[in-house]
């Protein structure tokens, strides 16, 4: 029997997912369906998809599969959006949320005007890992390796435009230094604590942006002396702010949370 699945697009700087809200659409076998609605020209179109669903630890979960059906421990722009979903369409009207994630619960802070949440601020916890990398041969620059539950590997250069992405991601991405694959952002300091980022996800390719790699990036252009504990990261698709507060640790990231529309899918 074919029924139908309504979802709604949103994305946060352009990181755009799938949102359902499985307490009335449960979803069977998601990785797949990930990969058959991410399509652009056979589905709906997206960088993976996110299920909103309940917890007993927190006040909703979230679970984020890629577009190639890998499944993510986070996603900080995607968390942004759950936080505008949930409050828009009265699952609840906190404007602080928790959010169960696989890389722990994440503390969600709405800024409201006139009913609509315009930006939220999410506490991605502490850096779990920094270590520093110094390639040879083939590639002739330092990386940083950083975890904010997910793995990133962050390079700044000098001029972000000479970087060949679509070629140097995915294999950074699948170097066997990293068993279960990283995301790779390449990254250029263009001004005071401001920073020009591009990403290449583990798991779904060039994005749009990536809070994560974001947050990331501004860790490893701190410890770098690159930037003070608070920079916005401007990416293709949009800017976040984030900071990286002295007294918790704790790694803050503030941005847009944008619906695009809503819609309905058969499940075949």
């Amino acid at each position: 029997m074919i029924s139908k699945i309504k979802f709604t697009k949103m994305h946060g700087a352009g990181n755009d997912y799938i949102y359902v809200d499985t307490t009335q659409y449960p979803i069977t076998d998601p990785a797949k369906k990930a990969i058959e609605w991410s399509k652009f020209h056979t589905g709906i179109g997206s960088d993976g998809l996110i299920l909103i669903g309940i917890s007993d630890k927190a006040d909703f979960s979230m679970r984020i599969f890629n577009a190639d059906g890998s499944e993510a421990m986070m996603c900080g722009n995607g968390s942004r959006c759950v936080g505008k979903y949930v409050y828009e369409y009265g699952l609840t009207d906190k404007t602080e949320i928790t959010l169960d994630t696989r890389s722990g619960i994440k503390i969600l802070k709405l800024h409201i005007e006139e009913k609509t949440v315009s930006t939220v601020t999410v506490d991605m916890g502490s850096p779990l890992e920094t270590d520093g990398i110094q390639w040879e041969g083939k590639y002739p620059f330092r990386s940083t390796k950083v975890s904010m539950g997910n793995p990133h590997l962050v390079t700044f250069v000098e001029d972000i435009t000479r970087i060949d992405l679509p070629e140097i991601g995915p294999e950074l991405e699948n170097h066997p230094l990293f068993p279960d694959r990283t995301n790779v952002e390449f990254a250029q300091i263009v001004g005071k604590d401001t920073i020009r980022m591009r990403v290449w996800e583990r798991g779904s390719g060039i994005t749009q942006a990536c809070g994560t790699g974001a947050c990331a990036t501004a860790v490893a252009a701190f410890i770098n002396g690159l930037t003070g504990r608070k920079s916005d990261v401007i990416m293709d698709g949009g800017t976040v702010t984030i900071e990286w507060d002295e007294i918790s640790g704790h790694i803050l990231m503030t941005g847009p949370a944008t619906k695009v529309f809503d819609g309905e899918i058969e499940d075949k």
